[in-house]
């Protein structure tokens, strides 16, 4: 990164990276559940020089501030807070969002957000969309609520691969980036994950939603990255998500899982392509009224029963 920024939001403090901070455009990049913002170095690299990539971390990883109240903060509710206030922080009144997983969603409900949607002007999600893959969702939920403890650095760079071989890292420089910026040394020196384990919290309290009904609300262009191989995404729901948005471009990332770590020509290119495209006049017209965080998610909801019953 070539800049580091931080922010408020209530007690927590956000850590914001900056690529190309003089750039004339501005893209948003926001990560998954358990990484941080500087997943998206090699890409904002490759994104080029026109843009300003802005990547905070989301409270409870990377160098941002952990919660004092992890049932109240890793919400989804919270995270649209966080994400307003890095909106405002910037003075964006109208961006560029790109979103993996999380971030993804993230993005997808700003978007549709009855106050700040004309704020995105095109969104990008790697590897996720408004519905996802049950047995994918359990897996995810079930390694991040998890403690991992490592006697020594190498036990945790082989974890680090195998769990990360989806991502689709051809680099064994990004493999040693993933390393030093993921790796959190205990008091007893051992060692874990950057990320605060209390995010799972995220999977027992956040309020199910509808976001079949936030994707049917977004008036900016979209495109979607999946992952050849995605346990999340799954291919069949790509067609329903353009009878919804027609106008929707879609990418696939050959010998990716989830989530493409977007640090390829191959990714980056047709990423930049879709951001040089001038916005259609309906983008900035008036939006629907968006749905509400009570609109249950089917999926959600049966998730958050599940968690809540495993956690008594």
């Amino acid at each position: 990164m070539d800049a580091l920024e931080f922010i408020r939001v209530r007690e927590l403090e956000v850590a914001i990276r900056i690529w190309n901070p003089n750039a004339p455009r501005t893209l948003v990049a926001w990560h998954g559940l358990a990484r941080h913002g500087g997943d998206f170095n090699a890409f904002a690299r490759a994104l080029g020089d026109e843009w300003r990539v802005i990547a905070p971390d989301t409270p409870g990883r990377g160098l941002s501030s952990w919660s004092l109240f992890p049932s109240h903060d890793y919400l989804y509710s919270h995270y649209v807070n966080v994400a307003i206030a890095v909106l405002d922080h910037f003075k964006l009144e109208q961006t560029d969002w790109l979103g993996t997983s999380m971030g993804g969603l993230l993005g997808i409900q700003l978007a549709a957000h009855a106050e700040h949607s004309k704020r995105i002007s095109r969104l990008i999600l790697n590897d996720v969309g408004p519905e996802l893959n049950n047995n994918g969702l359990i897996e995810l939920a079930s390694y991040f609520s998890a403690h991992h403890r490592f006697t020594t650095l190498s036990e945790l760079y082989a974890e680090l691969r195998e769990h990360y071989a989806s991502f689709g890292i051809q680099e064994e420089a990004t493999w040693r980036e993933l390393l030093l910026s993921s790796a959190r040394r205990l008091p007893d020196g051992s060692w874990t994950h950057h990320f605060d384990p209390r995010i799972n919290k995220q999977f027992i309290h956040d309020t199910p939603r509808d976001m079949w009904k936030d994707w049917a609300a977004i008036r900016c262009p979209v495109m979607v990255i999946r992952g050849e191989h995605s346990t999340l995404l799954d291919a069949a729901t790509l067609p329903r998500m353009s009878k919804d948005q027609p106008e929707l471009v879609t990418l696939t990332a050959p010998g990716c899982g989830h989530a493409p770590m977007l640090d390829r020509l191959e990714q980056v290119a047709p990423i930049r392509q879709f951001l040089q495209q001038p916005l259609p006049a309906h983008s900035i017209s008036s939006r629907p009224p968006s749905t509400t965080a009570n609109d249950a998610l089917p999926i959600g909801r049966w998730l958050t029963r599940q968690w809540r019953r495993w956690f008594k």
